[in-house]
């Protein structure tokens, strides 16, 4: 059975060989970089299934780090492990195309679930119901005068095309495959951020801010908000 691949960069080598050493002992295929400017090398004999980035990192941050990965591997899931707690720093590292974040200090349980919530959501694992999602996902989706190509993360807009992150993808697939159902706020969180915790709820409302911004070129086109409740996506 194939492994899990897992690509671990840690410049903190205490921290990072007790983290390399308990994904090994779990069963992932794992290597370890502490480099960010060695990484991109790596995915040559060694594409990852998912990336594991702390962001204060020699040469190239995580930051950095992350868009190269994402321009290269849009739908790779990316865990940020971060000590910068103030919201700006994580949003940034949201926008930068990260899937999920831990702060630090962190313990290895908490890693391995949240790497194993990323195997599950991104149909990783041959058990998982994302694995049946993504093998009957339409190739594209006509919203209006748009287009979305899920497998792709492509929004192509009358005038552009909008390369989107893979955390834009997957709640525009939430919102747009309900037809006209309201998607519930919860609902969303834990299938998008994998926990409905205060800073995850507040990330969402800048995602949707986000998408009403990318689709203000139709304006038979609305994300509409029902307060308590969540988000109705309609196509006049």
């Amino acid at each position: 059975m194939r492994k899990t691949k897992i690509l671990y960069v840690e410049d903190e080598p205490n921290l990072g060989q007790i983290v390399y050493d308990s994904l090994i002992l779990k069963g992932f295929d794992t290597i370890w970089e502490t480099d960010g400017a060695k990484v991109m090398s790596k995915f040559n004999d060694f594409t990852p299934d998912v990336c594991v980035l702390d962001i204060m990192l020699p040469n190239v941050d995580g930051y950095q780090l992350c868009e190269h990965i994402r321009n290269k591997y849009p739908t790779i899931p990316i865990i940020f492990l971060t000590a910068k707690t103030e919201t700006p720093d994580l949003v940034k590292g949201f926008e930068a195309g990260g899937t999920d974040y831990i702060r630090k200090p962190f313990s290895i349980e908490e890693l391995l679930v949240r790497i194993q919530n990323q195997i599950n959501m991104h149909g990783l694992s041959e058990n998982s119901s994302r694995t049946q999602e993504k093998r009957i996902k339409p190739d594209k989706i006509k919203l209006s005068t748009y287009n979305y190509y899920p497998k792709r993360y492509e929004l192509v807009t009358p005038s552009k095309t909008i390369n989107l992150s893979n955390r834009e993808g997957e709640l525009l697939k939430l919102l747009t495959e309900t037809g006209s159902k309201v998607v519930e706020r919860k609902d969303i969180l834990l299938n998008v951020w994998g926990d409905d915790s205060y800073f995850n709820s507040r990330t969402l409302d800048v995602y949707i801010k986000k998408l009403r911004n990318y689709f203000k070129e139709d304006s038979n086109i609305e994300i509409q908000t029902l307060r308590g409740k969540g988000y109705l996506f309609l196509v006049k």
